[in-house]
Order: C-alpha cells, then structure tokens, then sequence
C-alpha cells in the first residue's frame, strides 16, 4: 500500500512483502517445500536460532582464516546453515498458519543486526579486508536496515530485495568469495594490482549499498510526498 489512507487502514504489524531477487520464486518454492516435511516439534524460534548461529559461526570461520585461510572452507557451510534457519522460520509459521506478525518481525530483524555484526566483524579481523572497509560496510548494511525499517512502518511495504539481488544471492557471493579466497586472495582485475580479493568486493558492495539507500530513500520519499499533499493555503 503506497497512500497514507492504506497505511492507517492497515492492521498493525501487517505489511506487504516485496521479493523480486533473481531466484525468490525458486527459493519460496523449496522453502514451503520443506516447512510441509519439518518435523512439528521444530519451530520457528528453532529456526532463527539456528540461523543465527550458522551466521555467528561464518564470522567466527573468517576471523580464524586470519592463522589459517582453510577456515575460510567453513563458511559456505555456515552460511547454507544461517540460510535454512533464517530462511525457513518464517516459513514455517505462514504454512503452520501460526504467524505473529510483529513479534516475528521485531526479533528476525534484531538479530539480523547482530548477525551482521558478527560477520563483518569477523570479515574485517580476517586480514583479507581492510578493517576499515569492514566497518564501512557494516554502516552501509545498518544503513540499508533501518531505511527498509522506516519504509516498512511509513508505507507498509518491507523490500527485500533489490535490483534482483536479496539475501540468498549474497549468501552465494559470499561464499563463493570465501572459497577463492582460500588459494587466491589477491587479484589483479583489468590488469590493475594486485588487489586483496575482498578489498574489491567490499569497496564494490559498499558502493551498492550507497545507490541502494538512495534509491531507495528517494522512492519512498516520493511516495509519501504524493500521499501527503501540502494543504492549500486558504485551508
């Protein structure tokens, strides 16, 4: 809902969902999928639980590639571990028909920030970043948090992708860059370098993040700008 008139009307906590990455269609298949098959004593407090600790254990395994860069081999493990908790949760409520709308967005998304806490923290202790580029990348991600809590709130609508990418293709990128980065950390794009292999994504990501907020920013802006007109001065 974009007006303000469909913002009050809303039920409180409800909000539309909006998952345009590239494999959503695929992803929310597979998850009903499973949510039908899990056993029924799991629900979805387990699974954010463990989602959880697959994320905390991926920023544990990028520290530890700091002495020694097999650890970085973990990650993808940990991360399809954060992947089938963080993803299925949800899931799982809307299929058990036991949604709580706000209780569960309140506590996915707080430890989604710790989450990301743990795993830029272990990324920017790893030595395969510069530190600060760590840092900069998590303001960028807290950035892009709140923004999509703001919108969420003020026009109902929770983004959770953006130009085809969400956090299942993050998840792969990441993954994928842990795993080169066991036998090659540096690369020399274009002929240029030697680069550190994740100083080049996380400068590359960071950039994204800033053209995602404001995009972003300037969207929803837009939409409430529309939707609350500036009264007429004879009013």
């Amino acid at each position: 809902m974009s007006t303000l008139t469909g913002v009050r009307q809303r039920p409180q906590g409800v909000h539309v969902r909006e998952h345009g990455s590239v494999l959503a269609d695929a992803e929310k298949r597979l998850l009903v999928w499973m949510a039908q098959r899990l056993p029924r004593r799991v629900n979805a407090d387990h699974l954010t639980a463990l989602g959880a600790l697959g994320t905390l254990a991926a920023g544990a395994a990028f520290a530890a590639a700091a002495w020694d860069r097999r650890a970085l081999l973990l990650v993808p493990v940990m991360l399809a571990l954060n992947w089938f908790g963080d993803s299925l949760d949800g899931t799982v409520a809307r299929v058990r028909g036991q949604q709580r709308p706000r209780y569960g967005y309140y506590l996915d998304h707080a430890v989604d920030l710790v989450n990301a806490t743990a795993l830029f923290a272990g990324i920017a202790f790893s030595g395969l970043m510069d530190p600060r580029l760590g840092l900069a990348l998590l303001i960028g991600y807290v950035l892009l948090c709140a923004e999509s809590f703001l919108a969420t709130h003020a026009v109902g609508v929770f983004r959770i992708s953006f130009s085809g990418i969400g956090p299942t293709e993050l998840r792969i990128l990441l993954s994928a860059g842990a795993l080169a980065a066991v036998s090659r950390p540096l690369v020399s794009p274009f002929g240029f370098g030697p680069l550190a292999l994740f100083d080049l994504g996380g400068a590359i990501s960071v950039v994204g993040m800033a053209i995602a907020f404001g995009i972003s920013t300037w969207r929803n802006a837009s939409t409430l700008y529309r939707a609350e007109p500036l009264p007429r001065a004879d009013q």
